[in-house]
């Protein structure tokens, strides 16, 4: 933890925090080295607040109490660019500018949720889908093509893959979870009621929850088992949302490499399968 993650987790829940948490949040980001070598008392003087106020705020951030977060404030990180100040494309740009600002984008993006990485979250994710009998995808639009790409990797590791574009569909699907079964849910705002109501009727069912989104303060958030943070950098033309896919994407390769390195023998053999199956309908080359 350096003071880029901190940064990087406030603008997780920024949105969703309130006024007097968003004053502490910007006092923070516009003032690190105050608060590295204040105290608690003289942070909350300066800000107007009770101490017990930006106690809460340290732990809304992971932190377990001032020292810790003093501790990972002190260290600069790769990066000091702050999070919320991203490189714009200009007019005047040629196309290989632009391919390059992309590619910094989304470098950006995967360093900073990188460093969001909590190895109790992969280490409970890992459990709930170890012991899952099967693995639902659920997510809306855009949402519902990283959800799609993630049934498709799964279908080849050893544990019964579902997912569907229509929404009564994915509603119905919900509805037959069990305490046996894992559901990961997109969305990068947290926030789409259709994908909400899906959380709600899994929960109701005792199915467990893998959350990917962007906002950890998030109504969906709420429902999960276990929650990652994808990051993204908002570019012209492209908004967070779009940029969030390649960091979603990460993170569901990730979860899935480590299910098939987790279930290595029935792995091997589930792709053996897939393998011979695919091979048969492909095209052999002219010699």
């Amino acid at each position: 933890m350096n003071r880029n993650t901190i940064a990087i987790k406030i603008k997780s829940i920024y949105r969703d925090l309130n006024d007097r948490q968003k004053k502490i949040a910007d006092f923070i980001i516009e003032n690190p080295d105050a608060v590295m070598h204040g105290t608690i008392s003289t942070i909350s003087d300066t800000l107007g607040i009770a101490d017990s106020t930006f106690f809460r705020f340290i732990q809304k951030l992971g932190y377990a109490g001032i020292q810790e977060f003093k501790i990972a404030l002190a260290k600069p990180g790769e990066s000091n660019n702050n999070p919320s100040i991203y490189e714009h494309v200009q007019s005047s740009d040629d196309e290989l500018t632009i391919a390059r600002t992309v590619f910094d984008s989304n470098i950006k993006a995967l360093q900073d949720t990188k460093d969001l990485l909590n190895a109790d979250s992969f280490k409970k994710a890992s459990k709930i889908l170890n012991a899952a009998h099967s693995v639902y995808f659920f997510g809306i639009s855009g949402s519902g093509v990283i959800a799609y790409d993630a049934y498709h990797k799964f279908l080849r590791a050893p544990i019964k893959s579902e997912f569907n574009f229509d929404y009564h569909i994915q509603l119905m699907m919900a509805s037959k979870l069990t305490e046996n079964d894992c559901a990961i849910i997109i969305s990068h705002s947290g926030l789409t009621k259709e994908t909400i109501q899906l959380a709600k009727i899994v929960k109701e069912n005792g199915g467990k929850i893998i959350v990917i989104t962007s906002y950890s303060l998030s109504e969906l958030a709420k429902y999960a088992d276990v929650c990652f943070i994808s990051t993204s950098e908002e570019i012209q033309y492209r908004s967070e949302a779009l940029s969030s896919r390649i960091t979603q994407l990460s993170i569901l390769d990730s979860l899935y490499v480590a299910y098939m390195f987790n279930n290595e023998e029935k792995a091997n053999e589930s792709l053996k399968k897939i393998r011979k199956a695919i091979t048969n309908v492909k095209s052999k080359p002219d010699i």
